[in-house]
């Protein structure tokens, strides 16, 4: 370019033979041209540097938006929000007015900056320098309206949890552009990002303190490994609690292992045990089995060579009330050599139709994720049909159960949960299960919390109905009798059921006040009734 210029300055329009003129007209031309693009250059680097004053008065005269929605709980109460921060900043080599500078840095940090040593700041050499992060609105306030050359203020904004680790699930958290990486942030991210009017979810914010307070206790207590808890409101599938400990710091992930971020109600995967008894008992009802069975001694599984090929036994403390047991008293007392034979005289087939039909047998695809997938029984021989009858040899997450539990008490509908507050009104679902027969299970229930293992999750005022499960957990492929997993699984009002709630410890360890014991009844039963015991007048104020 300047090659082309000076070749005309040489030798004008028109040649070597150009006027004088011309080329005076030219030359001046030229060296215009070279001025101005140098000081393009000079003032390129110079916003480069140092950046506009227009972007930062922006800023500072409340331009910038905040551009997240707040997540609130049922009540309105906060659950997440954008807050408007910022640094108080110094550019050294852009003060004019050094003494008012190092007066209002000593003023807005005083503990961090003598008069001297902010004087002596102001003078030195260096380019930038972070005075004070984060600082409080009154600082960024005072320095914006001071209008100081070289000290600004470099609003940011931050996303903020008020409860922390409380919904640390249930919420999530957002990277550092601000979109949502799980929980409720991620699954609502594009309303979150589009719109200013807060997102309600379902969850309320007292209930799950009081979920989070006695798992947190019972985790302790019993020395257990970890705990979940959640509550569904049985007509509208609204989750009320959520809880999964371990648990990480939404606002610090850092400080928590990574492992302690997954959400285990619907990633994690488990041999729920006897609360199965519910839905073996339910194919009993409708396939019109009255029989009674012999439950007195163990239980033989035999193969088609009429060898044996499984022996099924209960517990050393499980003593029959009478020899011979009905469907009904086979669940109230948990027998699973009851159990068993009910399940090798349902008809070929019944368990697996039965499974798909309350959704057991695949992922769920649900409003906030998708649960992890099932394990299944790869054939269904009479050892798998028999196992299966009391919650062994099938794993299922924690929602899976809670879902299926719902739907077997709540007259027969299955319902998806959702994340966000719906209206009193019709809910669609899917009948699973006849109205009878939810009645049925519901009359056991009852009678478990009154009678047997469920006793100490009563609470006064209510009638409740439950089911308990202790399962050895399978570690590699094994079955360590040493490590169980516990669980209750609970209804209420239990004439006409209002709330499913499931309470689970993985690896709780007994205790000189359980006399040893690590089953659900001495640990996750007692633990769901100090739950209820808070919750009910939050519920039914």
């Amino acid at each position: 370019m300047f090659e082309v210029g000076r070749d005309i300055f040489r030798h004008g329009f028109t040649g070597r033979g150009g006027y004088a003129a011309g080329r005076g007209r030219l030359r001046f031309i030229h060296y215009l041209f070279i001025i101005a693009f140098g000081l393009f250059i000079a003032r390129t680097l110079q916003l480069g540097i140092q950046g506009t004053n227009r972007s930062r008065r922006a800023g500072a005269d409340g331009a910038w938006m905040v551009s997240r929605a707040d997540i609130v709980d049922r009540n309105g109460d906060i659950l997440a929000k954008n807050v408007m921060s910022g640094h108080i900043t110094l550019r050294p080599g852009y003060v004019r007015d050094r003494d008012a500078v190092a007066a209002m840095i000593h003023k807005v940090a005083p503990y961090e900056y003598s008069l001297s040593d902010a004087l002596a700041l102001v003078n030195s050499s260096r380019r930038f320098v972070y005075i004070k992060k984060y600082a409080s609105d009154a600082a960024r306030a005072e320095v914006k309206q001071a209008r100081l050359e070289g000290l600004e203020v470099e609003d940011i904004q931050t996303r903020r949890y008020p409860k922390r680790r409380l919904f640390s699930h249930v919420v999530g958290y957002v990277n550092v552009d601000g979109r949502g990486m799980d929980g409720a942030e991620a699954v609502f991210d594009d309303y979150l990002r589009e719109n200013s009017d807060p997102l309600r979810l379902s969850v309320d914010s007292r209930v799950q303190s009081v979920f989070y307070e006695q798992l947190s206790a019972a985790m302790q207590r019993y020395q257990a490994k970890g705990a979940m808890g959640m509550l569904m409101n049985s007509r509208t599938g609204e989750m009320v609690a959520m809880v999964s400990l371990p648990d990480f710091d939404p606002e610090n992930r850092n400080i928590d292992p990574v492992e302690n971020r997954t959400f285990m109600p619907m990633r994690g995967v488990f041999e729920m045990g006897s609360i199965f008894k519910i839905f073996n008992t339910a194919m009993a009802f409708e396939n019109g089995i009255t029989r009674e069975y012999y439950v007195a001694e163990p239980y033989k599984v035999l193969d088609k060579f009429g060898r044996t090929a499984a022996r099924i036994s209960d517990v050393r403390s499980f003593r029959p009330p009478r020899p011979n047991l009905s469907v009904e008293e086979i669940m109230l007392h948990s027998c699973n050599a009851g159990s068993a034979q009910i399940a090798l005289d349902l008809p070929d087939g019944t368990q697996k139709e039965f499974f798909e039909r309350i959704h057991l047998d695949k992922p769920l695809k649900l409003e906030f994720g998708r649960t992890e997938r099932t394990l299944m029984p790869i054939k269904w021989g009479p050892v798998e049909k028999a196992t299966v009858a009391f919650g062994h040899g099938i794993s299922v997450t924690p929602m899976h159960l809670l879902l299926a539990v719902n739907a077997m008490t709540n007259g027969g509908i299955y319902i998806y949960p959702t994340l966000q507050k719906r209206g009193v009104g019709a809910v669609e679902g899917q009948r699973v299960l006849a109205p009878e027969i939810s009645a049925r299970l519901r009359s056991v229930m009852v009678r478990i919390a009154e009678e047997t293992s469920g006793k100490k999750a009563r609470v006064a005022g209510i009638q409740i109905g439950g089911k308990t499960a202790t399962a050895e957990k399978r570690i590699n492929g094994k079955i360590d009798r040493k490590k169980n997993l516990t669980a209750f699984a609970g209804i209420f009002p239990a004439a006409a059921p209002q709330y499913t709630i499931l309470v689970v410890l993985d690896e709780p360890k007994g205790t000189a006040e359980t006399f040893g014991l690590r089953t659900a009844a001495w640990n996750a039963v007692p633990t769901t009734g100090l739950i209820l015991d808070s919750i009910l007048p939050l519920l039914f104020e």
